[in-house]
């Protein structure tokens, strides 16, 4: 920095005075280490990624009518969801269940432990070794979003291999009114 000198000096005569202080502080140190600290948390931090989970949708370019895959009874589960937090579910067709429709919950004590159970029961009964449980949710006007996304969730937890959502039938709904989940 440079300094310009004031005081007297010279023997002129004249009173001599005390030099005054500047009192400006140098920030140039704090800038820098702002800088730096800046850096350092851009190179460090992570984004937060979305938490999605993958769905796979039917391709909309062909003819859905064209390829019926043929689905076995004993491997196929369907969740009906009704409103109050609360489902139906049975194996086989509606019209010939195999395990009669049952009314659960949410949680791991209600459908989670009834998919884990029909899931053995869907390996049992499976052509091939690694085939297993096939889910068609179907949820009803009655029903939250919540509810779709909490059943999705147990898809997930219990590692089920195919599971679609699909429309719910005029008879279905009967079956929930009946059972006052509608």
């Amino acid at each position: 920095m440079a300094e310009l000198n004031t005081g007297g000096g010279g023997g002129d005569g004249k009173k001599v005075r005390s030099k005054k202080s500047n009192p400006g502080v140098d920030l140039t140190a704090m800038v820098d280490l702002a800088f730096l600290l800046i850096t350092f948390f851009m190179l460090t931090t992570t984004l937060s990624k979305p938490q999605s989970m993958p769905l796979a949708m039917p391709d909309k370019t062909e003819d859905p009518t064209s390829k019926n895959t043929p689905i076995p009874e004993k491997r196929m589960m369907t969740i009906l969801i009704g409103k109050d937090n609360r489902l139906l579910w049975y194996m086989g067709k509606f019209e010939t269940p195999i395990i009669p429709p049952t009314e659960a919950g949410y949680g791991k004590n209600s459908i989670r432990k009834d998919i884990l159970k029909n899931t053995a029961f869907a390996k049992q009964n499976a052509d091939k070794p690694d085939e297993g449980l096939i889910v068609n949710i179907k949820a009803s006007d009655a029903a939250n979003y919540k509810n779709l996304v909490d059943i999705l969730d147990e898809m997930a937890i219990n590692k089920v291999q195919l599971y679609a959502i699909g429309d719910i039938t005029p008879a279905e709904i009967d079956l929930l009114k009946k059972t006052d989940l509608y």
